[in-house]
């Protein structure tokens, strides 16, 4: 798995049993998150602009990378009888609108690359069904954790999943660190731990109401944003404002936990995870907002729950069964989505 916060490549190694009243269980075993050499982080971050051309090309080398990325983690792990590798990819482009979206990584070579089978792009049929493609983890959020109210993920965009008239809904809310992050770097960090940049700095207003105002969050589900979107609403509105980096980033962190705790009902159980959870400012932000139990498990499930879900999407797929649920994408109908490699 690897996100739009460009943090790294998330590895798992994942255990999945059903009972015979189809319950499902999980079991998280060893699982670490490999960080991007600076180059490939700069490469990941500029394939925006690529050319269909360059893009076939960038997609081999990235594709040789995971690759390797995923040999040695089984074999550092001495992984034994796995019956698949379940891989995102890294997503550069997506405009479901205009029936695209990339997620590169996910070349039929994968399986050959690292003598697994592979099940893998998950979001291409989706669109192709006219669905948004995303967002693809409620259906792990129903089967795996229906005990909470709101399954709430804090990761380069914030999404959410509820139940609502016995169908899964699920959207993304808005930017989460694909912005916060960019800002930190300007400080000189990867990222704004605890929230402590934007704890000290003051929201400025004018800013913030220019963040709410935008037409996405008027809008109704389903419905998913892509760092193309962030490109060309957020940023130039960052730039024009004239206050400092830490007032930005504080009124960024204010108009997210705001934006949050508006999709929230009162007195909610909500399971919060996601890179963005270990932001204890902004955790703290959302329930100013809103008085709700902001459930945080074990770091290993903060860390690692997008890649668990997207292991069970695999193991759905390869047991021929949903994956991919209409009421959240908007696709023509719930469907079986990825494509399986054989070595």
């Amino acid at each position: 798995m690897s996100g739009t916060s460009l943090d790294g490549i998330d590895l798992a190694e994942l255990h999945f049993s059903i009972s015979e009243n189809d319950v499902w269980n999980f079991e998280i075993g060893v699982a670490e998150t490999i960080a991007y050499p600076t180059i490939w982080k700069n490469n990941l971050q500029e394939s925006i602009s690529y050319s269909k051309e360059r893009m076939k090309g960038f997609n081999k080398e990235y594709t040789a990378y995971l690759g390797v990325v995923i040999s040695e983690f089984i074999k550092r792990n001495s992984l034994k009888n796995i019956d698949a590798v379940c891989s995102h990819g890294h997503t550069i482009w997506h405009q479901p609108k205009n029936g695209l979206t990339l997620q590169i990584g996910n070349l039929p070579g994968l399986a050959t690359l690292t003598n697994q089978k592979i099940v893998c792009d998950f979001r291409v049929q989706d669109v192709a069904l006219g669905g948004n493609g995303a967002p693809l983890v409620p259906i792990g959020d129903r089967l795996l954790f229906n005990e909470y109210d709101y399954c709430l993920n804090l990761g380069g965009f914030a999404n959410i999943s509820f139940e609502k008239e016995g169908k899964r809904i699920a959207y993304d809310i808005s930017p989460v660190n694909i912005v916060l992050n960019v800002l930190s770097e300007k400080l000189g960090f990867p990222y704004d731990k605890d929230g402590k940049f934007a704890e000290k700095g003051n929201v400025d207003f004018k800013l913030f109401q220019q963040l709410n105002q935008l037409k996405y969050y008027n809008e109704n589900p389903p419905k998913s944003l892509g760092l193309e979107w962030v490109q060309k609403n957020i940023f130039p509105l960052l730039e024009i404002s004239n206050v400092s980096v830490i007032d930005k980033l504080a009124t960024v962190t204010e108009h997210v936990a705001f934006q949050i705790a508006d999709k929230i009902k009162e007195n909610a159980s909500v399971l919060v995870t996601g890179g963005g959870t270990f932001n204890s400012y902004l955790i703290k932000r959302i329930q100013y907002y809103k008085s709700c139990s902001l459930v945080v498990p074990s770091s290993e499930l903060v860390e690692y729950k997008e890649a668990l879900i997207f292991g069970l999407l695999g193991v759905l797929k390869l047991r021929g069964e949903v994956n991919c649920l209409s009421s959240v994408t908007g696709a023509d109908r719930d469907h079986s989505s990825g494509f399986v490699y054989d070595i």
